[in-house]
């Protein structure tokens, strides 16, 4: 009587049972796999400031978002150099309900959407929450993260509605190149295919030299939905706020927004209070984004000045995002890895099946963790992983 959509019994894996022991046990564990940035020590401005002049009690739905958001919204791409009208922006209550709007709007039940491997696991529960397939194009890796447009088409099929980009991408930290987004587009409008582009790490860009493409946007080929949210862009995810803009050709960008907003009105889930504070939540987060910023170069100098003394060990080049991925002796397998430096270093990292790295020899780690945590967590890793 209950939904097939997912393994709704999944059993918690081996490093969930070890890290919870440990942690009942009151062993001191080093976390490298902090991903919240209101967690990671960083000074953040005065935000009952910001929500002290907004009106907690007015209540004036708009199935895009009001509209003050949505200008500022267009404002802050402005910033990055990508022009969208405030007409063409849709405001969620985060970027997985984002995925969710979309996947409704363009699939059908069993209709695909090709997503890259490796990347974030999330992708797996939303399409199985909406009953469409994920079909996976590889990332190849060769002395960087290169995207194979003639593997994507191969994976390509009757049913795929969409093509998803993660740029930078997690955990990789690759970006999406200029070139690649040209050609990734004209396939997309041969096909009638949505191009979605997850950019909510777009603001923190580590290789300054890196081709990347600004946003899937820039282009007006192929129907295109950006994605991002204040979790990230502001390093606040806690206030709920996600978005998306659309581009493309004017008819068809017309025609999805028109079907995205009855699905926003169905459901109004952006809570008024933080659109009101949008505009003034986007100006403060300059002082949150430089922080980060700072603590990401700070923490990957480390890490590549650690990983140096360890020839058997590579940090992979890092374009952009929060993640490092290291490459590590194939001697176990990358859970086996996990566990023992859990075990043995009361270290916790990302063993890389997590994110469908096709073949052992990968560990991530984040780079937001505060910089004493992260350089003696490093140390013990590469120690640990040193002794074999």
């Amino acid at each position: 009587m209950l939904s097939s959509r997912l393994n709704w019994h999944a059993p918690e894996n081996h490093l969930s049972q070890l890290l919870a022991a440990k942690r009942n046990a009151g062993e001191g564990i080093l976390d490298l796999t902090e991903s919240n940035p209101t967690g990671a020590g960083f000074a953040y401005p005065d935000l009952h400031a910001v929500f002290g002049d907004v009106d907690l009690v007015a209540y004036d739905p708009d199935p895009r978002g009001l509209a003050a958001a949505r200008e500022a919204i267009a404002a802050d791409y402005a910033r990055r150099r990508v022009a969208v009208a405030a007409d063409r922006i849709l405001l969620t209550a985060s970027s997985s309900e984002s995925y969710a709007h979309l996947f409704k709007v363009l699939c059908d039940p069993g209709d695909g959407v090709l997503v890259p491997v490796p990347s974030y696991p999330l992708f797996d529960h939303l399409a199985g929450l909406e009953g469409i397939r994920l079909v996976p194009y590889r990332l190849e890796y060769h002395d960087r993260w290169h995207l194979d447009l003639d593997d994507l088409a191969r994976c390509l099929d009757d049913r795929i509605r969409a093509v998803l980009v993660v740029s930078p991408n997690n955990p990789t930290g690759s970006v999406l190149r200029r070139d690649d987004l040209d050609r990734l587009a004209r396939l997309c409008a041969d096909r009638q295919l949505a191009l979605i582009g997850d950019e909510v790490f777009a603001d923190y860009p580590v290789d300054a030299a890196s081709p990347a493409a600004v946003s899937v946007i820039e282009q007006h080929t192929a129907l295109a939905i950006s994605l991002g949210g204040l979790s990230k862009s502001a390093g606040l995810p806690q206030l709920k706020l996600g978005w998306m803009a659309v581009g493309g050709p004017d008819d068809v960008v017309r025609a999805a927004l028109e079907r995205l907003e009855l699905v926003a009105d169905t459901y109004l889930s952006v809570a008024s209070p933080v659109q009101r504070a949008t505009p003034e939540l986007l100006q403060l987060a300059p002082r949150i984004r430089e922080q980060i910023s700072a603590r990401l170069t700070a923490n990957l100098s480390t890490l590549r000045q650690v990983a140096a003394s360890y020839p058997a060990c590579e940090v992979l080049p890092v374009e952009g995002g929060w993640s490092a991925v290291l490459r590590v002796p194939a001697t176990r397998t990358d859970e086996h890895w996990a566990l023992a430096l859990a075990e043995q270093a009361r270290v916790i990292v990302y063993p890389g099946f997590f994110f469908d790295f096709e073949r052992d020899g990968y560990l991530v780690v984040s780079l937001l963790v505060t910089p004493v945590d992260f350089a003696r967590g490093i140390a013990r890793l590469f120690e640990t992983i040193d002794r074999g």
